[in-house]
């Protein structure tokens, strides 16, 4: 045996970091162990060469938890960024919390309407981000079932605390679609088409897709804004790693697992691939289920579960672009500050909805759906020179389309990606120096990720909450006794939120205190 552990974690992403964290700051013994050489899965900064950096896959930050952020005392230097709306025909408009205003100046005539409904979305997404930080409630008997009810009677007062009309409105809303909720109040237009865009991104949905009023919810969870760490996605990582080893955790690279070791049903440590047998009273894995239990063998679950396991949905629909500039792009319309900011090409709320049609039948969308931003123009660190890094999340695209991604096919959907963004961005092509795209394939295959899929699992009302990522197995315990799922599978769910690390290491906590 290489050392012995009270616990060993799988995946130095932000989630297994902040629950190895989590556990050392409890005064355990914690191992976390990586495949990759370095931390930070799909949250990581990356050398692009021709002297920039960036990120690799995830590029903002939207919902990193407070509670987080506080309890594993984390220094992160970040900014803000408004909502760029761009408009084909120029009249782009800035999106900044709740204000809404043209690039060029003066009121947007969209503007009250758009504040009223950012302000009703802003407090739902508040009530809902409340089970964020706990595991999702049980109902299943014995004494923690009563906490469940004790915390579950707390939500239902506090939504009768929103007020009858604003309850009433909630209940109404919450499973449906958001392109019926955004198009009650806002004409269809750039405004519509980016809310309607970040209720999809990431997920196998249209905006008209039932429950995807949650998941716009979700996005929203930290109040709609949109940040950029400055050093890179990978400074979060990095002050995850920090806060886990000056707890006193172990961090390994280069060490992919090829076993869960388990006896009796219960976890004794894990073997790596190159033959190295770690001791450890538990495990905590922030790979997706069915990887999951296929480290820890399908002969310890029963036959349901291994069932449920495979069925999980996790089709990745988002490609990444990533290119190097020899300057700063210009966009008509808009002053260097906003071109800083989150980009938005999703012109209507129909143009998210028909951009989605192709990929269902594993085609890539003419049109596609893109959130970018240049975060060399707010960090000038991450590059040489006048040169600036541009970052492009891609929706919608299959994991393989048909006759799989051949070099054609992979330069066919680069153009389509630059000539979609040159159409704001004019002259860009004459720019690039340097890009790389990252389908979903690809994701999956650096990952490791199902799917490619940036939440493991999707995120739809039948996999949130008491379900995720499967009815049975939604409180982090999964199936053998000292084995937990702590990633992005896990409650609440994707984006770079660190939450489903803690809430695991917070459930093992318990059980050993039991």
């Amino acid at each position: 045996m290489s050392g012995v552990f009270d616990a060993v974690v799988i995946g130095a992403g932000h989630n297994g970091l902040a629950a190895a964290a989590t556990l050392a700051r409890a005064g355990m013994r914690v191992l976390v162990v990586e495949r990759a050489k370095t931390v930070g899965g799909m949250a990581k900064t990356v050398d692009w060469g021709a002297g920039a950096k960036g990120p690799e896959i995830a590029h903002l930050l939207y919902n990193l938890s407070p509670a987080v952020t506080r309890d594993l005392k984390l220094s992160l230097d970040t900014r803000s960024l408004p909502t760029i709306a761009l408009s084909p025909d120029g009249a782009h408009a800035v999106m900044d919390g709740a204000s809404l205003i043209f690039a060029a100046g003066g009121m947007h005539p969209q503007a009250a309407d758009y504040a009223a409904l950012h302000e009703r979305l802003c407090r739902f997404a508040a009530f809902l981000g409340q089970l964020s930080d706990k595991p999702p409630p049980s109902l299943a008997g014995g004494l923690a079932s009563l906490r469940d009810i004790g915390g579950m009677a707390r939500l239902g007062l506090g939504l009768k605390r929103m007020g009858k009309a604003d309850m009433r409105e909630f209940l109404r809303v919450i499973l449906s679609n958001a392109h019926d909720l955004i198009l009650d109040e806002l004409p269809d237009g750039p405004i519509a088409g980016a809310l309607a865009a970040d209720a999809v991104r990431g997920v196998w949905a249209g905006p008209r897709g039932p429950g995807s009023v949650f998941t716009l919810l979700y996005r929203m969870g930290q109040g709609g804004g949109a940040a950029l760490p400055i050093g890179g996605i990978g400074a979060v990582t990095d002050a995850l790693a920090r806060a886990a080893t000056t707890a006193g955790a172990e961090l390994r690279f280069g060490a992919g697992v090829a076993s869960v070791e388990v006896e009796a049903d219960t976890v004794r440590g894990v073997t790596l691939e190159d033959g190295t047998k770690i001791a450890a009273t538990a495990v905590l894995s922030s790979l997706a289920p069915l990887p999951s239990l296929h480290l820890a063998g399908a002969a310890h679950f029963d036959v349901e579960t291994t069932r449920r396991a495979r069925k999980v949905r996790a089709k990745g629909t988002v490609a990444k672009l990533n290119i190097v500039l020899k300057s700063a792009p210009d966009i008509p319309g808009l002053t260097d500050a906003q071109t800083a900011g989150r980009l938005i090409v999703a012109p209507s709320a129909a143009y998210v909805e028909s951009a989605f049609n192709p990929v269902k039948y594993g085609a890539v969308s003419k049109h596609p759906v893109i959130e970018a931003v240049i975060p060399s123009l707010t960090d000038p660190s991450l590059c040489d020179g006048d040169r600036q890094v541009l970052s492009a999340v891609v929706q919608y695209v299959p994991h393989t389309p048909e006759g799989g991604w051949t070099d054609a096919g992979r330069a066919a959907l680069t153009r389509r990606i630059i000539d979609t963004l040159a159409a704001y961005m004019p002259g860009l092509p004459e720019l690039i120096e340097g890009k790389t795209l990252l389908t979903p394939a690809d994701i999956e295959h650096l990952t490791g990720a199902p799917g490619g899929h940036w939440h493991h699992a999707e995120m739809s009302i039948d996999q949130l909450l008491t379900v995720r990522p499967m009815n049975g197995m939604a409180r982090y315990a999964f199936g053998v006794s000292g084995l937990y799922l702590c990633g992005a599978s896990a409650h609440p769910g994707g984006d770079v939120t660190g939450s489903p690390g803690p809430n695991a290491a917070r459930r093992l906590l318990q059980e050993r205190s039991a």
